[in-house]
């Protein structure tokens, strides 16, 4: 058995993503499971004067932090997108957090990393 590998694009998490910069979302298929690993961030504030905003002014998109990953198994409802089911959370032990902003090269990294271990997880039968 492998894991099949998609990258996709659009947000996999995060309510304001579409204020987001950085957006990955990659979908890991192994047998009949479905993981979805989705790296948010650089969230731009959308409040502004009058009919200007702030470009280039971030905020957080979590306590302390400006990127974040999370992965999810896919809700199995939905069988065109493969979309997360935001009940069914995967925990992996790489890092998933950022504090700093115009980090989009560590942000890449950090989605690789998770990307690596629960597509190793997966292959030794160890998400369920």
């Amino acid at each position: 058995m492998n894991v099949v590998r998609t990258e996709r694009g659009w947000a996999g998490h995060f309510i304001c993503a579409n204020r987001c910069r950085f957006r990955r979302n990659t979908l890991l298929e192994c047998g009949s499971i479905k993981i979805v690993v989705s790296t948010v961030g650089l969230m731009e504030t959308p409040w502004g004067k009058g009919d200007k905003f702030y470009s280039g002014i971030f905020e957080e998109v979590g306590y302390q932090r400006y990127y974040e990953t999370m992965a999810f198994h896919s809700d199995p409802n939905d069988i065109r997108y493969h979309d997360i089911d935001v009940t069914k959370r995967v925990d992996f032990n790489s890092p998933w957090l950022i504090s700093e902003i115009d980090a989009d090269d560590r942000a890449n990294k950090m989605h690789e990393r998770v990307v690596k271990e629960i597509s190793s997880k997966l292959l030794k039968g160890g998400v369920k």
